[in-house]
């Protein structure tokens, strides 16, 4: 086969390639939110007071300067690893793979040093703001015991792809990838049991609130637990957790320590149904797998002058890598996940029907969580995984025009 013969195989399978993933991305984005759907610019001061606002706003922006500095801190430290960290592996006789793993363990640990003051400093401004009754002690013994889940995770990871490596060398990436999405779904499935603290609802009547509200959202065998937090924070919030026989919904105490009326916590499950019912976690999965050959191709292709995956000193370079990748993506994989919950947000306002709940809500949210209902634009771009409070009751208000609601 000759050279331009190659350069349009090449081309034809990277057309082909591309039309999959745009498939991919239109089957992945539909949405039961109307496409129609326009929200009103609302007031922020029409629902938020202004000592709210403003201590929302002041506690807000040293969360956003000290995550920029978190983030700033690990591509300096994992940068310098990724220079000088190979020099580790003069001292180590375990092997091809096993010295993979053992310079994946430093890389994390050096990782987990470069947070904990960051990780400090937050406890400390939430302690100071009452969302957090933590100890400094307590924290770091289980930021610490937290670790080991991380450090098995690297090392499954690292032992795939110098596995892979073996026989595929620089190819390794094309098996590499779809090995990452299995383990993505296996943890999906295995989270809730991972969950400390969870116990069943025991309050009848909600239980049979959520049931209702299964039923009308067509998701069958509902399992509503609650995780113990009260001990270690204040602030409200739930999740819809699992796949298959593992799904369930888990609310936190806080949400049911008597701030939230009995309204408010029924839009909070039937939010959390919402995403069961259009299985948000699949799509989740889905997505990282559309970001996980691209993101394991591009690490394979800044690896090779140092042998690929396959030699251990590339390891350090791989994981600077990663982090790298996982930070520009940001942007866009939040795009992503506030799709997902302005998805959740409308089938819960479909289902429950109670718009002005869900209003009080999400200012109750705001005001017992010290968020900022209206955030700049760049830490909306970089830290909201949720659209803006604002957009939210907006949301509420849209669906109440478009029901005739508010003329009921």
């Amino acid at each position: 086969m000759t050279t331009a013969q190659r350069r349009a195989v090449g081309a034809l399978a990277l057309a082909f390639l591309v039309a999959i993933y745009g498939v991919a991305v239109v089957l992945l984005w539909q949405s039961s939110v109307p496409a129609d759907l326009r929200l009103p610019n609302l007031d922020v001061r029409e629902y938020f007071g202004a000592v709210e606002l403003e201590e929302a706003r002041d506690y807000q922006r040293f969360v956003r300067v000290n995550f920029i500095l978190t983030q700033v801190a690990l591509l300096v430290v994992l940068g310098l690893y990724a220079v000088f960290g190979p020099r580790f592996a003069r001292e180590s006789a375990a092997g091809r793979i096993g010295t993979g793993m053992l310079l994946g363990m430093i890389g994390l640990a050096f990782l987990w040093l470069a947070q904990l003051p960051f990780g400090l400093a937050q406890l400390w401004w939430e302690r100071r703001h009452g969302i957090s009754h933590m100890g400094y002690g307590r924290w770091v013994l289980e930021n610490w015991l937290g670790l080991g889940g991380a450090f098995l995770f690297i090392c499954l990871a690292i032992l795939i792809v110098m596995a892979l490596a073996a026989p595929l060398r620089e190819w390794w990436w094309l098996a590499g990838a779809p090995a990452f999405v299995g383990l993505a779904l296996l943890f999906a499935f295995l989270f809730p049991y991972l969950i400390p603290g969870v116990h069943p609802l025991r309050n009848r009547a909600l239980v049979a609130e959520a049931h209702e509200l299964a039923t009308r959202e067509g998701v069958e065998d509902l399992r509503v637990e609650v995780q113990k937090v009260r001990e270690s924070t204040s602030a409200p919030n739930a999740e819809a957790v699992g796949l298959g026989p593992s799904r369930r919904v888990i609310l936190w105490d806080t949400l049911l320590d008597g701030r939230f009326e009995k309204d408010e916590v029924r839009i909070v499950l039937a939010h959390e149904i919402g995403h069961l019912s259009r299985n948000h976690i699949w799509k989740s999965v889905a997505w990282y797998a559309l970001f996980a050959l691209p993101g394991a191709y591009l690490i394979a292709r800044a690896t090779r002058r140092r042998g690929g995956v396959y030699t251990p000193t590339a390891i350090p370079l791989a994981l600077f890598v990663l982090v790298a990748l996982q930070l520009l993506a940001l942007p866009l994989q939040n795009v992503i996940t506030r799709h997902l919950e302005a998805e959740a947000d409308w089938v819960a306002l479909e289902t429950a029907r109670e718009p002005e709940a869900a209003e009080r809500l999400f200012v109750r949210l705001g005001t017992t969580s010290l968020s900022d209902p209206s955030p700049p634009t760049w830490s909306y771009l970089l830290t909201q995984t949720h659209p803006t409070l604002m957009q939210r009751i907006a949301m509420a208000e849209a669906w109440m025009t478009r029901s005739g609601h508010a003329f009921l």
